[in-house]
């Protein structure tokens, strides 16, 4: 997929608890770009295609609730690093379910290779799909694949 969307699509990219802390928690598993580092890229690839996006970041999961909730009406799409919260909150699940939104679950390293607690998610069987492994490179690769499915499935 290549080229600017024709289409201006709203994405709302969501980051779950001590994503905040990114860059200085544990580099070897999540790599050394910050959370900052990571919304400037994206922004310049939603630049390149034409998407809006709005970054949310909380360490507290009523909040990421009541933005998800805000979401409906306002947002085509949601890419969302539940964190420690994947594998926890069915709250997430829920209101995810209830605005009917397309959603994208981002992880910054492969969950299915860490210990066996991470391997349930309660966001990947709702999801239209899920980027886990690539680092800061996720959310870019989250942000095109939202694009090509908002585009391919006529979701406005």
């Amino acid at each position: 997929m290549s080229g600017v969307s024709d289409e201006r699509f709203r994405i709302l990219i969501l980051n779950g608890p001590n994503l905040n802390l990114l860059g200085r928690r544990e580099p070897s598993v999540y790599g050394a770009a910050t959370l900052a580092d990571i919304e400037r890229d994206c922004r310049v690839q939603a630049e390149q295609w034409g998407v809006e996006l709005d970054f949310f970041q909380s360490n507290h999961e009523g909040v990421l609730v009541d933005r998800i909730g805000a979401a409906y009406g306002e947002e085509d799409l949601i890419i969302i690093n539940p964190a420690a919260l994947t594998h926890t909150s069915i709250a997430l699940r829920d209101a995810l379910l209830g605005v009917g939104i397309p959603v994208i679950e981002v992880h910054l390293s492969n969950i299915y290779r860490r210990e066996p607690f991470r391997h349930h998610s309660y966001i990947a069987d709702i999801a239209i799909g899920q980027m886990s492994g690539f680092g800061a490179l996720g959310y870019r690769l989250a942000i095109e694949a939202g694009v090509y499915h908002l585009k391919n499935q006529g979701t406005r």
